[in-house]
């Protein structure tokens, strides 16, 4: 059985053929195509070629519809980095102490100016920005992580080549290999494949090598797939599920039998989560844990994060892809934020958090520090031309996981990434936000900002 976007009641999972280190994993009743006009639609963290078809109105449980708490004085945002110019396409941020000074800095991909950059925290709350690599083709997920085990941190980029619709085969996966000086050398490690929307590190066959967990895009084809390390720059493929529409892969323990599975988030036509577990030596049994029947759901993001602190690490996920049948890209009302609880054993159970038009980029994090773990989103898809419309939401957690949605800005508009951390020294929460502008209005155009609770 299938759950209806909104409904918060437990899961029925169905099982798919088991995924072996050499074997395909292929979904036993796809949907037929959508068969719509296609759309310039843009998977924006990681970006999207969905089509979609006219919406189905879905009623919302009373637990989304919690009053809307005016909250934007609890942080101020400064711009980083280099200054605006044009419109920025910040495909992702993340957060990684790169040259290992003790300071956190960021590692931003811009897909229109096709490069990877570092923002070197100098001094609290201060950034040096400086280009990594160029010439990546439309770099949409950059992943800090000592693949090679030298004791400095490389950088796994997803390269889309193309962010609009594409059906070629021109994504590429690369490693920037770090010398321990913060000097890059780029290996090409996949290329020639259906648009790379993610990648991420786990030791998946127990041989002490970080592989690689992959999601491919595409778009009428797309793929989930494992990289077995086998050299030093060199992997072997192994399918793990062979649907267009993947936005993000993550991987944790998740059954907790100490060995990495890995977890996707699949638009398109499909709107599901999936779910790989793995035996701890690269065999993977593959079955959808939720998936909606509203075609126009939106999916729009994933992440791992321990949401009622119970030592297993849960699925928080976001539907807010704004593209569509209309002319004019923009919010639905079904957009927001979502929670599966990891009940052990591979089960989960659904919970709707929250709403939030054109919602991406959920992040599980103690934004109060009241020991509760809250959800920090944002909206790349809202009413721009309505000053209330929000950019930046905090779903307070009230201590029994039920949230309170609090507006904590309403511009820059069309955020589209962020990433938490101590990005001011101040020894709190901070967080860093990247900006998306690729459809009007162009009001409010920001890039780069850090968000920091205002100096007493």
């Amino acid at each position: 059985m299938r759950k209806i976007a909104g409904e918060a009641s437990p899961l029925s999972s169905y099982p798919l053929p088991t995924a072996g280190r050499r074997a395909s994993y292929v979904r036993m009743t796809p949907r037929p195509s959508r068969g719509a006009v296609f759309a310039a639609s843009i998977l924006i963290g990681l970006l999207t070629g969905s089509c979609r078809r006219e919406p189905t109105p879905l009623a919302l449980p009373d637990v989304a519809r919690a009053a809307q708490v005016e909250d934007t004085a609890l942080f101020q945002h400064t711009p980083i980095g280099a200054p605006v110019e044009g419109r920025p396409w910040i495909a992702h941020v993340s957060a990684a102490d790169l040259d290992r000074d003790g300071h956190t800095d960021v590692i931003a991909c811009e897909a229109r100016e096709n490069k990877v950059v570092w923002l070197r925290q100098t001094s609290p709350g201060n950034f040096e920005e400086t280009t990594l690599a160029a010439d990546m083709r439309a770099p949409v997920h950059a992943e800090a992580v000592d693949i090679d085990g030298d004791g400095d941190l490389d950088i796994l980029v997803a390269s889309m080549s193309v962010i609009f619709p594409d059906n070629d085969k021109i994504g590429t996966l690369f490693i920037l290999e770090n010398d321990g000086h913060q000097h890059f050398t780029k290996h090409i490690i996949l290329e020639n494949v259906a648009r790379v929307t993610d990648v991420r590190a786990g030791d998946f066959n127990g041989d002490g090598k970080l592989d690689l967990a992959v999601g491919q895009f595409g778009y009428d084809q797309g793929e989930v797939q494992w990289l077995e390390r086998v050299g030093p720059w060199a992997f072997m493929s192994h399918n793990l599920l062979n649907l267009a529409g993947t936005i993000n892969v993550v991987v944790a323990d998740f059954n907790g039998d100490h060995a990495p599975d890995i977890a996707a988030i699949v638009s398109q036509q499909w709107e599901e989560i999936h779910f790989f577990q793995n035996d701890g030596k690269g065999n993977f049994q593959g079955r959808v844990l939720w998936g909606s029947t509203n075609e126009d759901y939106a999916s729009s993001g994933l992440t791992v994060g321990d949401l009622n602190r119970d030592g297993k690490p849960d699925l928080i996920f976001t539907n807010g892809d704004g593209f569509g049948p209309a002319s004019i890209p923009g919010p639905r009302p079904w957009h927001g934020v979502q929670w599966l609880e990891n009940l052990g054993s591979g089960n989960f159970r659904f919970h709707r958090i929250g709403n939030l038009a054109g919602a991406y980029s959920p992040v599980c994090v103690d934004l109060d520090g009241d020991g509760a773990m809250d959800v920090l989103a944002i909206s790349a898809f809202n009413d721009w031309e309505k000053p209330e419309s929000v950019s930046l939401m905090w779903f307070k957690n009230n201590g029994d996981m039920t949230f309170a949605p609090h507006v904590l800005a309403h511009t820059p508009t069309h955020l589209l990434t962020a990433a938490v951390g101590d990005f001011d020294g101040s020894g709190q929460v901070s967080f860093i936000t990247g900006a998306m502008h690729a459809y009007p209005p162009y009001n409010y155009i920001g890039r780069l900002e850090l968000w920091s609770r205002p100096k007493p």
